[in-house]
C-alpha cells in the first residue's frame, strides 16, 4: 500500500488527503496546530468558479490572466477554470452549504477584477470556515490518521527522492516513512509586520523544500490586501465588501482609488493597495477609511456577520461611520515549483495550495482563486500520489542566487519582530534597490550569526533571503512586485499576455 504524508490541513491538504485515501493509499495528515487552524478557515470572500449559465470559462480565464498581468502559466489557468466546477460539486457533496439565492441557485458575489459575479460564499463571509469544517469532518470520518500539534522538522531525501518526514510532537521526535509527501503548509505572511495571515503562516513547507534542493520561483510576488482593519489585532475586511459597494476614502472623505485605475476600488489588488499606501503617505501615515455606510446595517450584519462582529468588537459601528483600514501582507504567489499534478523537482515530493507555485496566479492572484486552486490542484496531487507512474522532469525557471552583498556589520540582533519590520520597510508593498540591498545585508548578518530561536524563525529567515533576492533580480515593476526605482510593465503590454489568452480556448 502506498504511504502518503500530507503536511498541512487547509483546503489543499485535506482535499489531497481525501483523494489519496479514496484511491487506496494509507494517508497521514500532519498539522502543527489543531486540524482547523489554517488559512482556509479565515477565508471570507469565497471561492471563484463558473457555475452560472451567463458566465464562461473563457471569461474566468481572462480575468485570471489580467490580474496576473499575463505572467500566468496558460495550462495551469486552463486547468483551474475547467476543473473548478467539478471541485465545487465535490465540496457540495462533502457538505459545504454554499449560500443560495431566492430561486435556490447559488448566491454569487462580485469581487475585484472579475467580469462577472462568480464568487460563491457560505455563511455570508464564513466560506473558509464552512469548507474547513466539511473537509475536516470528512477526514475524521475516514481512515486517515491525523497528527495534530506536530511540527514538520525535515524532509528526508535518500537516493535522489524523498522517503520520509521528520516531525516533532511536543518535543518527541518521530520519522514518518512515505512513498509520497505532499506539502500544504500555506504561505508566509508572518514575514511582515502587517498581515492578514494567522500566526501559523511561517512558510514551513517552502523552507523545508528549499533545504532539500527543490526549485522555487516567483517569490518576489507577495500580494498585499488593501483592507485590513487598522484597529486592534489585524483583521481582514473582505474584498466582497467593496464588491457590494463599499468605497475607500481619505481623511478628507475623498474617494481616491479612481486616481489609480478606472475601476476604482474594484481594480486588481496590487493597484488598490498601492493607492491606499499613497493616500496614507499623503496624510502622515494615518490609515485610510472603508466607507460601507451606504450598504445599511441589516445588509452588513446579514452578508458579513464575521466582519460585522469583529468590527463591533473593536468599538466601531461601520453602519454609521467609515472604518480605518490599511494594506497588509496577504498571499504569496510564488513558492515551490510544481507541474499540474503538484510534483516538484524532487521525486516523491509534491506541493499544493499557497506552498506551491503552479504558475496559475502569475504576478498577482485574482480574488477568490486561492480556495479554488487548493481544491483543484489538491485533488490532482492526491490522485497523482496514488499512482506508480515514473516521476517526470518538472520544468523550473533558472534558480536565483542569494544576493551578493556584505553582511551588515551593525545589524541588530535577530528577533522575529525585527525581521518583520525589515521586510515590511524594504521588501513590502513598494521596493527599491537600495532598500532591498539593505535588507539583504541585514539578512546575511543574521544568517551568519547564531541559529534563530526556533525552527519557524530559521525557515522565515531562509525564505526572506530568497524573497529579497528575487525582488532584486526583477528590476521592472509588474503586478504585486513594485519597484519605485524602475520602469513599469503595463497590463496591456505584459509579456506573454496575448499568447496566453490565445492559448486559452476554454
Amino acid at each position: 500500500m502506498t504511504d502518503v504524508v500530507v503536511v498541512g490541513s487547509g483546503i489543499a491538504g485535506l482535499t489531497a488527503a481525501l483523494h489519496a485515501a479514496e484511491a487506496g493509499c494509507r494517508v497521514t495528515v500532519v498539522t502543527k496546530g489543531a486540524l482547523a487552524d489554517t488559512n482556509t478557515r479565515w477565508a471570507q470572500g469565497g471561492i471563484a468558479a463558473v457555475t452560472a449559465t451567463d458566465d464562461t470559462l473563457a471569461s474566468h480565464a481572462a480575468d485570471t490572466l489580467t490580474a496576473g498581468v499575463g505572467l500566468n502559466d496558460a495550462d495551469a489557468v486552463r486547468t483551474l477554470v475547467t476543473e473548478g466546477p467539478a471541485r465545487i460539486a465535490e465540496l457540495v457533496r462533502r457538505g459545504v452549504a454554499f449560500d443560495r439565492a431566492d430561486d435556490g441557485d447559488f448566491a454569487r458575489g462580485l469581487e475585484a477584477a472579475h467580469a462577472r459575479p462568480r464568487v460563491l460564499h457560505a455563511g455570508g463571509d464564513a466560506t473558509g470556515a464552512a469548507i474547513q469544517s466539511a473537509l475536516g469532518a470528512a477526514v475524521r470520518a475516514s481512515a486517515i490518521e491525523v497528527l495534530e500539534h506536530t511540527m514538520l522538522c525535515e524532509l528526508v531525501r535518500e537516493g535522489g527522492r524523498i522517503i520520509a518526514v521528520d516531525v516533532d510532537t511536543a518535543g518527541v521526535a518521530r520519522r514518518l516513512p512515505a512513498d509520497a509527501v505532499i506539502l500544504a503548509t500555506g504561505g508566509a505572511g508572518q514575514l511582515y509586520s502587517h498581515t492578514t495571515n494567522p500566526r501559523s503562516a511561517t512558510g514551513d513547507g517552502i523552507a523545508a523544500a528549499l533545504r532539500v534542493g527543490a526549485a522555487v520561483a516567483d517569490l518576489e510576488f507577495v500580494q498585499f490586501h488593501p483592507t485590513a482593519l487598522a484597529a486592534g489585532e489585524p483583521f481582514l475586511v473582505s474584498e466582497a465588501v467593496r464588491g457590494d459597494g463599499a468605497i475607500l476614502v481619505d481623511d478628507t472623505g475623498r474617494r481616491f482609488a479612481f486616481d489609480a485605475h478606472p475601476d476604482g476600488e474594484l481594480a486588481p489588488r496590487d493597484v488598490v493597495a498601492r493607492a491606499s499606501a499613497r493616500a496614507m503617505a499623503a496624510q502622515g501615515g494615518r490609515p485610510v477609511h472603508l466607507d460601507a455606510t451606504a450598504l445599511g446595517r441589516d445588509h452588513l450584519a446579514r452578508r458579513f456577520p464575521t466582519i460585522d462582529a469583529a468590527v463591533r468588537a473593536r468599538g466601531l459601528d461601520w453602519a454609521r461611520e467609515p472604518i480605518p483600514v490599511t494594506p497588509a501582507a496577504h498571499y504569496l504567489m510564488g513558492g515551490v515549483v510544481t507541474d499540474l499534478d503538484g510534483r516538484t523537482t524532487v521525486p516523491g515530493l509534491y506541493a499544493v495550495g499557497e506552498t506551491a507555485r503552479t504558475g496559475v496566479h502569475g504576478a498577482n492572484r485574482l480574488a477568490s482563486n486561492s480556495l479554488l486552486e487548493g481544491a483543484v490542484f489538491g485533488a490532482r496531487a492526491g490522485d497523482a500520489a496514488a499512482t506508480d507512474a515514473p516521476w517526470p522532469d518538472v520544468a523550473a525557471p533558472a534558480a536565483i542566487p542569494l544576493a551578493d552583498v556584505e553582511a551588515s556589520p551593525d545589524a541588530a540582533p535577530f528577533t522575529r519582530a525585527a525581521l518583520q519590520d525589515l521586510m515590511w520597510q524594504n521588501a513590502g508593498l513598494v521596493r527599491d534597490e537600495a532598500g532591498l540591498r539593505r535588507a539583504a545585508g541585514v539578512l546575511a548578518a543574521w544568517a551568519s550569526a547564531a541559529t534563530p530561536p526556533s525552527l519557524e524563525d530559521a525557515g522565515l529567515l531562509v525564505l526572506a533571503r530568497h524573497i529579497v533576492a528575487a525582488a532584486l533580480a526583477r528590476t521592472d515593476s509588474i503586478g504585486a512586485h513594485f519597484r519605485a526605482d524602475a520602469g513599469t510593465v503595463s497590463r496591456a503590454d505584459a509579456p506573454s499576455a496575448l499568447a496566453a489568452q490565445e492559448a486559452l480556448a476554454c
